[in-house]
């Protein structure tokens, strides 16, 4: 099974799931949905007890047909085995599970499939929406700007880390360290706990200047790759701290000549209210 990984997103909760390219089918991890559903605290029991039940009800032909793929642990980052379900089965199992989310949730499941087969028939869609969402969300178009190129950017330097053989989830994450490490002068979890941030994404919570650094710091990684063209792990985190290392004197060059940090404590939730603040002052001036 060909499967792209990716997080979906209900309520402001995440649930993990698979995107199956040759059957064309989302694969949704049925212990997030579990926990989504009934905010249980151990979702993995539920749906342990959840089972047997549907197994005691003769629903045997679902229960046998569920499979396990590999996923990314919120925890640890890890991937292991987890119990997962396409649409047409998550739906007979959320019909066991007592819920006022269910109905919702049902709709959000039609609104996800729609939206990847749109989206892979029209890839300008999957911006067009990342772009909608943000808007709601406050952020401002030049930041949003910023943002969508950080992804493309992202997305030449993760394909370049593929074609070295560096393998998803924790390599990533290591070498995404060194990075951040290089050019902000911390480690990603540090620069997370400087914006007060727990899960949230960091690049969401950066400034124009910082998105716009840690795209050169990546970008960068990714023209030297191509020229060095490391055979190993090692070497490939070498070149990351390399990448990291251009940016982080821009840094120090930019914070010389302003005189003013340029990574700050400020998150997704001050620039928000630093809008509204303009927005409100204008409004104020034209009274």
């Amino acid at each position: 099974m060909s499967e792209e990984n990716k997080i979906q997103i209900f309520e402001d909760k995440k649930i993990r799931t698979a995107w199956n390219e040759s059957e064309e089918e989302w694969y949704f991890s049925i212990v997030d949905v579990i926990e989504v559903l009934t905010d249980s605290n151990e979702p993995r029991r539920y749906w342990s007890d959840l089972k047997r039940k549907l197994k005691a009800e003769g629903a045997n032909q679902l229960y046998e047909n569920i499979v396990q793929l590999k996923m990314p642990s919120p925890k640890d980052g890890k991937n292991y085995k987890t119990d997962v379900a396409n649409t047409e089965q998550l739906l007979r199992i959320i019909q066991s599970i007592p819920s006022p989310k269910a109905e919702p949730f049902k709709m959000w499941l039609a609104e996800v499939g729609r939206e990847r087969i749109d989206e892979t028939i029209d890839p300008e869609l999957t911006i067009e929406r990342a772009l909608e969402t943000y808007l709601k969300k406050g952020y401002t178009r030049e930041w949003i700007n910023q943002r969508l190129q950080a992804i493309q950017v992202r997305k030449e330097l993760t394909d370049e880390w593929d074609s070295r053989g560096v393998k998803q989830g924790v390599e990533y994450a290591i070498l995404t360290d060194e990075i951040t490490k290089a050019w902000s002068g911390m480690t990603t979890r540090q620069y997370k706990n400087l914006k007060g941030l727990k899960k949230e994404n960091l690049r969401d919570n950066m400034s124009t200047l910082e998105l716009v650094l840690n795209m050169l710091a990546e970008a960068t990684t990714t023209e030297i790759s191509k020229e060095k063209n490391p055979q190993s792990f090692s070497e490939n985190r070498s070149v990351a701290k390399e990448g990291g290392e251009v940016a982080g004197n821009a840094r120090k060059d930019i914070e010389e000549r302003t005189g003013k940090p340029v990574i700050t404590s400020k998150n997704a939730v001050d620039f928000s209210n630093l809008i509204s603040d303009v927005i409100e002052n204008d409004y104020d001036k034209n009274e």
